[in-house]
């Protein structure tokens, strides 16, 4: 515990239902944006690009995928794509939420993570409904969901979770190896992710790589927002707080 946080603050504010509601208020027009973002990319991944060379090897990139996967229900690849389903991206949401909150005697940290699943997951469903891109037609290992091919909800999840355990690691961690070690296997997984999607058939390199623009820009948004409110709304007072965190 020592290598990410040597002290609390001597007083700690709650953030109560008041404080989620303020910070809602402040999210939520950021999230409609990033809707009308994903949406615009949605009809030039569908409509524009689809005649020309760069859609037609988006195209075919599942296709030639077949020929080199394995059938195994349990391979590299399921085990892989399982780390950012929804039940294991639930679950680890609320242990992560929940360790945070111990570890450092405030919310703020595991607001990061709650905001970043959250609103991932939100905006995600919103662009499912607006784009409805059928997902490539070649044999798949997985359950097809009943959403949208674009984008990828996995790497979008995996994005935001994995990204802001990485996030807190750097905004906190004074132990260089640890957050190196942090940080690099956060951003791998969600790379790894990325590539079993489209290895197992369920979506196009499109896809996964706007689930991965999705997920970074609504975790950037979400760490400055936190980074940069404490738990009563004060812009600057936050910095301070988490001076005294690491600084004991």
């Amino acid at each position: 515990m020592n290598a990410f946080a040597t002290g609390y603050p001597h007083r700690v504010r709650s953030h109560g239902v008041g404080g989620v509601a303020r910070d809602v208020a402040w999210l939520v027009i950021p999230a409609i944006c990033l809707v009308g973002l994903m949406v615009l990319l949605g009809y030039l991944v569908t409509h524009v690009l689809p005649s020309s060379a760069f859609g037609k090897w988006d195209a075919d990139i599942p296709r030639r995928r077949v020929e080199y996967r394995r059938q195994d229900e349990v391979s590299e690849s399921k085990f892989v794509t399982m780390l950012s389903a929804t039940p294991t991206i639930v679950v680890l949401t609320v242990i992560a939420a929940a360790v945070f909150r111990w570890i450092f005697g405030r919310w703020r940290e595991s607001l990061v993570v709650i905001y970043a699943v959250v609103g991932e997951t939100a905006v995600f469903m919103a662009t499912t409904m607006l784009i409805d891109r059928p997902r490539p037609a070649v044999p798949r290992l997985d359950e097809a969901p009943p959403t949208s091919s674009f984008p990828s909800g996995h790497t979008a999840a995996a994005m935001c979770f994995y990204g802001s355990i990485a996030a807190i690691a750097l905004w906190h961690s004074r132990n260089r190896w640890l957050t190196s070690a942090v940080v690099i296997l956060c951003a791998a997984i969600p790379l790894t992710i990325a590539a079993s999607r489209v290895y197992r058939g369920m979506h196009y390199p499109t896809d996964v790589m706007s689930g991965a623009l999705l997920g970074a820009i609504w975790l950037s948004i979400v760490v400055f927002y936190v980074r940069s409110h404490d738990a009563v709304g004060e812009p600057h007072a936050a910095v301070d707080a988490d001076r005294r965190l690491v600084s004991g």
